[in-house]
């Protein structure tokens, strides 16, 4: 076998350099052009070779220095970057900044020179043809783009209660159950005057349910109890209460919406009231139950809504104490209302209202037992105006006049001043006022009482003296006119409460309540004391 040979070149480097500059040489002298002609330094090496000099690089100016001493920048690899620059950590990049835009007509700023101020839109063309003001001698500088206006910072809000309920997730309802077991002891049950105390329970269970829907909405709220006296009294004092009401909305549009609710209420009259019969062997209870159905247009700031309402109340046949029983079928009635409101929104936390309603009530029976005719209709007008002032201040509150004629020309027309409110006043981070007041025409079942006007007011005072200990001081007003029966009562009621919360579930609380009665007929005055101490479990 031939032995293993590297082949060499057959020419060096150097001729092969040679010829190509042979070649040049020939074709400049071809055109009549000298080498020096075409680049005088084309062959000049880049190495000084001045005798006096030794060799060296070429020198450089300070620019080319410092632009060749900056070195570049590169992003640094992110965790887990491959050689190929893929970035597996799936992390959100930084955008990078960019310089706000200028208008082509802009003028550099001259250094040393002030920059131009911000000019709002609204004084931009004021602006452009105004001198901007700048250097003496120097020229004008044109105006710069428009600065945006910096985001106002987000206002100081309170942490969350703590001990508030988290409320369970149903899916589309978040739901608040609760419960209370409360047991106390009542001086006078049966407000008469003089009489003597009983020992009380009370189981009161309830319910709160509010829709998380994007559009519409449906709440509820339900609360109901039971009470019950040992030694009981005659009449019999244990009774069932229950206060439930629905509301719906259903948004059709933008502007347009339907409103719905129902409400049910069962309860029995107070013990005391002139209504109830003699020789009773237990209050009789009476059930009424109502909807409601309108529809709400926006127009702007103004809102009309039109609705119509529907309630029927039926009451149980009375038991007496020889075991008979009364009925009290002259008492059932139903009622139709119709709504008209209307409201202007003056500011985002002021809009004033004026609504009027006429009802027409219409009894299972032509005449009571005693011979009068109750069918009667009713005309209430009132002007309010719902609050939101700076968060402090938030409710509604109305003022009116009602007025119910009977069919019975026996009967005296009803009428007189309303009010209405449900005001919650927070003065600061511990301390809160409530106020609420009601106004409503009841019937009778008295012969020559047309019925009674009943005005209730109510203000309470809440002061955490920390998060979980709450004190309340409560006092309360109301006004029962009988028209017919020449009977005033003035009903006050003061009260102190306090609330240990243990934790989110658990709270104990404990109240004291002082009643009177005063009217201007005889044998009717009355005092009650009320003492309460109870556990309310909530979720």
């Amino acid at each position: 076998m031939a032995p293993f040979r590297i082949a060499r070149p057959t020419a060096p480097c150097g001729v092969g350099i040679l010829v190509v500059a042979c070649a040049m040489l020939w074709r400049a002298e071809a055109s009549g052009q000298s080498v020096a002609a075409l680049d005088p330094n084309a062959l000049v090496p880049r190495l000084q070779t001045d005798s006096r000099n030794p060799p060296r690089f070429q020198k450089f100016d300070r620019e080319e220095l410092a632009r060749l001493a900056q070195l570049p920048k590169f992003a640094p690899p992110a965790a887990g970057a491959g050689a190929t620059g893929f970035d597996s950590t799936n992390s959100r990049k930084a955008k990078a900044k960019t310089k706000p835009k200028t208008s082509a007509g802009a003028q550099a700023i001259a250094p040393g020179l002030p920059a131009p101020l911000a000019v709002s839109p609204y004084q931009q063309s004021a602006a452009d043809s105004a001198a901007t003001p700048t250097a003496p001698g120097a020229q004008p500088v044109a105006l710069g783009p428009i600065r945006t206006v910096p985001k106002k910072r987000k206002a100081h809000t309170e942490p969350p209660d703590p001990y508030a309920p988290l409320g369970i997730d149903a899916g589309a309802f978040d739901l608040y159950p609760a419960v209370e077991l409360i047991g106390g002891y009542d001086t006078n049950p049966e407000r008469e005057p003089g009489d003597g105390g009983a020992r009380l329970y009370t189981v009161a269970p309830e319910l709160r349910a509010q829709s998380n829907w994007s559009r519409h909405e449906l709440k509820a709220d339900l609360r109901g109890s039971y009470t019950g006296y040992s030694p009981d009294a005659t009449p019999s004092l244990s009774r069932p209460y229950l206060n439930g009401k629905i509301d719906g909305r259903v948004d059709v549009t933008k502007r347009t919406r339907i409103d719905l609710g129902g409400r049910m209420l069962v309860s029995t009259d107070n013990p005391g009231s002139p209504n109830l019969q003699a020789d009773l062997a237990k209050l009789p209870i009476f059930t009424t139950v109502g909807g409601t159905a309108g529809l709400g247009q926006r127009f702007n700031r103004f809102d009309v809504s039109i609705k119509g309402d529907v309630e029927r109340t039926a009451y149980q046949n009375s038991t007496l104490t020889d075991g008979s029983i009364a009925s009290n079928e002259d008492r059932n009635y139903n009622q139709y209302t119709g709504t008209l409101r209307g409201s202007y929104e003056l500011s985002p936390g002021l809009t004033p209202f004026v609504e009027v309603a006429a009802d027409t009530r219409v009894h299972d029976l032509d005449a009571d037992f005693s011979g009068f005719q109750r069918d009667s209709k009713g005309l209430t007008g009132k002007a309010g105006a719902k609050f939101e002032l700076t968060r402090l201040l938030s409710g509604e509150a109305a003022v009116g006049y009602t007025r119910r004629v009977y069919d019975d020309p026996r009967l005296a027309m009803i009428g007189g001043l309303i009010g209405n409110a449900s005001l919650l006043w927070t003065v600061d981070a511990l301390t809160s006022f409530k106020l609420t007041a009601a106004s409503s025409v009841g019937e009778s079942a008295v012969p020559d009482v047309s019925g009674a006007l009943y005005r209730d007011v109510g203000l309470q005072l809440d002061h955490a003296f920390r998060r979980w200990l709450i004190g309340s001081l409560k006092f309360g007003f109301g006004l029962d006119d009988y028209v017919g029966l020449d009977r005033i009562d003035k009903r006050y009621s003061a009260g102190v409460g306090l609330t240990y919360k243990l934790n989110r579930s658990v709270q104990i609380k404990g109240e004291f309540r002082q009643d009177w009665l005063r009217s201007n007929i005889e044998d009717v005055d009355y005092a009650a004391s009320i003492f309460l101490l109870g556990l309310r479990l909530q979720r």
